[in-house]
């Protein structure tokens, strides 16, 4: 057996979330499936570092899976495309030890959050960008992420169903720019909680738009307490745009697929 471990790009519009659910297309179920054919109808089961919600979409996730198939790295992907459809892309692949896991060997994320600034809406990136055609004081939104970047409890900005016990993350950069008419807020650090991206982006677009004072976030993270924060980000916002691993810091110099 081989353990190969591949990065993926997705458009999340048409699926219920990445992770496999009864009834429902999901991206986890669409690469089972494919492996299934390959591997001639045997199960082969898919890791990924994450999961992402309905709609959210993805251009650096990872994945990895076994196969005792005797496969280069590199004719991965171009076997996986030609069954996968247009949805989902394997962008690379390549293998690495059997102890390698996608999710736990993750020592870092990065994900992008994308607001249409444009007056009217567009509908070719309806899907891809949350329309937000109000002004925003970015200098505002800039002083309350200073706020938010570093090692804190960021129970505040969790889903209150959140089941994780240690709510404590370090958030190492968030970044604002302006592309066009849109706005790209980007956030990385070494984990995220359930929704957590979609909080503090809604909580920087009150901040932006004069509804809360910059000054006021950390005593929010301070409360620990979802109901302070601000609303919940759309989903069709979101992208989770790269895994950060150890073992390939220096390759993904050569390696980390375009963007």
């Amino acid at each position: 057996m081989q353990r190969y471990k591949c990065v993926v790009s997705y458009d999340g519009t048409g699926f219920a979330g990445y992770q496999v659910q009864p009834g429902k297309r999901t991206v986890q179920g669409e690469i089972e499936a494919v492996l299934a054919k390959i591997h001639k109808g045997e199960a082969v089961k898919v890791t990924a570092s994450g999961r992402t919600d309905s709609g959210v979409h993805a251009k650096g996730q990872v994945i990895h899976f076994d196969s005792p198939l005797s496969i280069p790295p590199e004719r991965w992907p171009a076997a996986l495309n030609s069954m996968l459809g247009g949805e989902i892309v394997i962008l690379l692949a390549e293998r690495v030890k059997p102890d390698f896991h996608a999710r736990f060997d993750a020592i870092g994320k990065e994900y992008r959050y994308v607001l249409y600034l444009g007056k009217n809406k567009n509908p070719f990136n309806r899907n891809y960008a949350y329309h937000y055609p109000y002004p925003l004081n970015l200098a505002k939104m800039e002083e309350a992420a200073r706020h938010l970047t570093g090692r804190y409890d960021f129970s505040s900005f969790c889903a209150s169903n959140t089941e994780v016990a240690d709510k404590v993350r370090t958030i190492t950069d968030i970044s604002l720019k302006k592309e066009d008419e849109c706005l790209v807020l980007g956030f990385k650090g070494n984990g995220f909680l359930y929704n957590m991206v979609r909080i503090l982006t809604g909580t920087l677009i009150e901040v932006g738009s004069g509804a809360r004072e910059a000054a006021a976030i950390p005593s929010l993270i301070a409360a620990r307490d979802r109901t302070l924060a601000g609303k919940t980000a759309p989903a069709h916002g979101l992208y989770l745009w790269e895994v950060f691993y150890e073992d390939w810091v220096q390759k993904s110099k050569t390696t980390k697929p375009g963007v």
